[in-house]
């Protein structure tokens, strides 16, 4: 078998699974509004906030609910201790020097 015959059938089935990832996302996404409004209904219902991303740290849950000053809560200097905290950055309102 020659290389150029194994690459194009190589492509061919890539292409094929594609195609098919993209008809079973289509598939599936079919019941989704139903289960959004449902969801939607709930949050009004319990009347929840915002999400809640991270459950270590309260500066980590909600960004856009913490203060400038909540990771140094216990020293100015103090060091990082939940890992979270290097992956959010801090709203765009609290970067800002004052």
């Amino acid at each position: 078998m020659r290389k150029s015959t194994l690459f194009l059938t190589l492509t061919a089935l890539n292409l094929l699974l594609c195609a098919l990832l993209a008809l079973h996302a289509r598939a599936s996404n079919s019941g989704a509004g139903a289960l959004r409004n449902s969801s939607r209904d709930l949050v009004r219902r319990l009347q929840l906030t915002d999400l809640c991303l991270f459950t270590e740290a309260r500066y980590t849950r909600n960004p856009a609910m913490a203060d400038r000053h909540s990771p140094f809560q216990d020293h100015p200097m103090a060091l990082e201790h939940f890992p979270t905290g290097s992956l959010v950055t801090p709203p765009a309102l609290h970067r800002e020097a004052p």
